[in-house]
């Protein structure tokens, strides 16, 4: 199996080990490629992003390990940074440049109401918050709360062109059926409008599998239909264990390739010393 993790978080945020103890269990478990990708600080206090007043020592840490582990690891710099707003978010060219990033995860955790200058609505975290959040910064109103959530993720591909797009159907994480459907007719057309603007971009889409190790939700980010068009439309995919211990960097790995082979997907793309480059699904198996 060539094992790869692209989507990793230390204690540098919310991760709960250091970057070299990570990479030694790295090594020891038959990874071969081991991005780092802190949570970027956010203009607000939180307790799972970086502090900013980190970002350096973080740049540095990865450089040491880099070097250290070079004929046992590929190591990666990167940031899963979020997207909150256009002019409320740090740019990404800004991480690129001061992270020294050797490739940036885009993600949105925090949905905002442009009629609402303060509220935000988490999407992460305990389920209650969902209600609570969705209550404050959009009335209640479901319907535009998702359409806002997907219409920030074309935003920021559209603005931010990250190279990566975390857990991109997020936002059903902590529904859980509550609020709407993903069969609904007005979800599926937010939802296909965004993979077309995705597909323009050509921006890839990982495949995360970490609601399904942790039992936060039944299947991976995004889900086995979204997998297939996907694949339909051509955009590139890639697998993420979202890991935050050193023991989950190959949970459900081989599961999510299987997941895509089954969508019909030949490839995955993996991140080398050359950039972005596409792995056959049967070639990463054996």
């Amino acid at each position: 199996m060539y094992y790869f993790s692209l989507h990793t978080h230390s204690n540098f945020c919310d991760g709960k080990t250091s970057i070299e103890a990570i990479c030694e269990t790295a090594i020891k478990k038959g990874l071969q490629t081991l991005g780092f990708s802190s949570h970027a600080p956010v203009p607000f206090e939180t307790k799972w992003a970086m502090h900013f007043q980190n970002l350096e020592p973080y740049v540095a840490e990865v450089k040491r390990c880099k070097e250290k582990f070079s004929e046992q690891l590929e190591i990666y710099r990167s940031l899963e940074a979020d997207f909150i707003a256009h002019n409320r978010s740090v740019p990404f060219d800004v991480w690129r440049q001061l992270g020294q990033l050797d490739y940036i995860i885009g993600s949105v955790h925090l949905v905002s109401n442009p009629e609402k200058e303060n509220a935000i609505w988490f999407l992460d975290g305990p389920a209650e918050n969902y209600e609570i959040g969705l209550n404050e910064c959009f009335d209640g109103d479901i319907r535009q709360g998702v359409r806002s959530y997907y219409r920030q993720i074309q935003e920021m591909i559209i603005t931010q062109k990250p190279d990566m797009i975390a857990h991109i159907d997020k936002v059903v994480m902590n529904n859980k059926g509550r609020f709407f459907s993903e069969k609904d007719d007005w979800y599926q057309s937010i939802l296909e409008q965004t993979l077309k603007v995705i597909a323009k971009a050509g921006t890839v889409i990982e495949v995360n599998t970490r609601g399904i190790y942790r039992g936060k939700y039944h299947t991976y980010f995004p889900n086995e239909n979204i997998i297939k068009r996907c694949v339909e439309l051509g955009i590139p995919l890639t697998v993420s264990v979202d890991a935050h211990h050193p023991g989950e960097l190959t949970s459900e790995f081989e599961s999510a390739l299987k997941a895509i082979r089954q969508a019909g997907g030949k490839s995955i793309s993996i991140f080398t010393k050359n950039g972005w480059k596409q792995k056959a699904i049967d070639a990463v198996i054996s």
